[in-house]
């Protein structure tokens, strides 16, 4: 039986000895999607202006930046060190991402550090940029289109909160009332009783979090209370593709937070197909009753799009002081309640909760590891983008996740694909040989030419 000894590593390795990965044919596809389109040339151009020509240390490429993040949702990786390390650990991600065998994976710091560099309206454009892909395969049309909006627990902590006014924390406060009330030396029992006798304990107009201030106190689905975003999406209801996500606090109203995804979807909506022979503009609005106000249907209807909101039990209305508002919350009422309308809140249920179960659930970050609106809502993009190319992935593929092809049996496009990366890396070993190989002498070069004249 033989033992394990310490070796002493190689000083040079030929590059044709180190290990070649076949690559995984969902990267493999989704490589071949994102060069037919030139991602790498349009990334760089939209970056242009954040890179110095000369100067400054070796930098990570825009399209390699980019497929890292789209990593972190395929991968389910909710931070950027694990991107990182998934990208040195598997052959597979690192021939999607561009990287070589004989070179280092970018540390957590240099994707932590180019994701500050490049703004948001750059990543909004790759956003865009996959909306576009989706309209040339008639995937997208965003006429009409659900919003709802989920919570992001924050990176802070509860325990981190001080006082808007004086600064103090929640125990420095606690400990002035109790000496206020009369209480000298109060212990920590003494504390926790004078605590749960207040009212209204924690509210954002007094408590903010030092270190994000972006984050606000909100009671969780799951009845906890935590520091939390609110992350707002809309979604086409003919395809279940994304066409915008926006990023508010916790305690903004969907009343309010619709306005500004509304915009969003119908900007969005206008660019993704400003290279369509077809234009398309946001006609519907679909969304659940939460949504519902007089206001709203109001703005709606003067825009000229058509509102499916459903409409709370609020008993027999009046309309003394708000008549302008009559005829906009009876049409919304008349549409809801109708044949269409019962179809459209149905799939907008579906639709809308897979794609908080997609880029939120299985896509890792349900839970944020980043601080302030901007740098959540730069990941938030390149997640949606994912997930946009997941839909055009699944009609391509069959498989909208590399997860997907575990446990699969037989798919013909899956060994399709097998088959010609497999020729690929035939054709290349035969032509490295063939370049390779000394050359013949002259005496047998010309006895093989007769022969093969006779």
């Amino acid at each position: 039986m033989g033992k394990r000894t310490s070796k002493q590593a190689p000083m040079w390795v030929a590059s044709s000895d180190l290990p070649v990965s076949p690559g995984h044919p969902f990267y493999e596809r989704l490589n071949a999607i994102l060069d037919e389109g030139g991602f790498d040339r349009f990334a760089e151009e939209q970056c242009r202006e954040f890179y110095a020509p000369v100067m400054g240390r070796p930098s990570l490429p825009p399209g390699q930046y980019f497929r890292l993040l789209l990593v972190g949702y395929f991968e389910g990786l909710d931070s950027e060190r694990g991107i990182a390390w998934r990208a040195a650990d598997s052959l597979a991600v690192r021939n999607f991402v561009g990287l070589s065998v004989d070179t280092a994976a970018p540390d957590h710091s240099t994707i932590s550090r180019t994701r500050r560099l490049i703004d948001v309206d750059t990543h909004r454009a790759v956003f865009t940029w996959v909306q576009q892909r989706l309209v040339a395969a008639e995937l997208l049309t965003g006429r009409t289109v659900a919003i709802d909006a989920t919570t992001l627990e924050a990176n802070a902590a509860m325990r981190s909160i001080v006082r808007r006014d004086t600064g103090e924390t929640y125990q420095e406060f606690l400990t002035r009332l109790a000496k206020e009330s009369g209480i000298k030396t109060p212990t920590r029992a003494a504390l926790a009783r004078l605590d749960r006798r207040r009212k209204k304990r924690t509210s954002n107009k007094d408590w903010k979090n030092p270190f994000d201030p972006d984050a606000k106190i909100m009671k969780m689905k799951d009845g906890r209370t935590h520091l939390a975003h609110k992350a707002e999406h809309a979604i086409d209801l003919e395809s279940g593709a994304m066409v915008a996500v926006t990023l508010q606090g916790a305690d903004v109203g969907d009343t309010t937070s619709l306005v500004e995804t509304a915009i969003a979807a119908a900007e969005q909506v206008e660019n993704a197909h400003a290279e369509s022979p077809t234009p398309a503009a946001l006609t519907e609005i679909i969304a659940d009753r939460g949504y519902h106000s007089n206001q709203t249907l109001v703005d709606l209807h003067a825009v000229g799009v058509r509102a499916y909101i459903a409409e709370p039990d609020r008993g027999r209305r009046q309309w003394t002081n708000a008549p302008e508002a009559q005829p906009a919350v009876y049409g919304n009422r008349r549409r809801v309640r109708g044949a269409r309308g019962r179809r459209l809140m149905r799939r907008r249920g579906e639709y809308v909760e897979r794609s908080f179960a997609h880029v939120y659930d299985t896509g890792g970050i349900r839970r944020t590891h980043l601080r302030g609106h901007p740098n959540i809502l730069k990941r938030l993009l390149i997640h949606a983008s994912a997930f946009n190319l997941g839909i055009l992935m699944r009609t391509m593929f069959g498989l909208g996740t590399p997860r997907g092809l575990q446990g699969r049996q037989f798919d013909p496009r899956a060994l399709q694909i097998v088959f010609r990366m497999f020729i690929e890396r035939a054709s290349e070993a035969i032509t490295r040989v063939w370049w390779l190989s000394p050359p013949l002498p002259a005496v047998l070069r010309t006895q093989s030419s007769v022969a093969l004249v006779c």
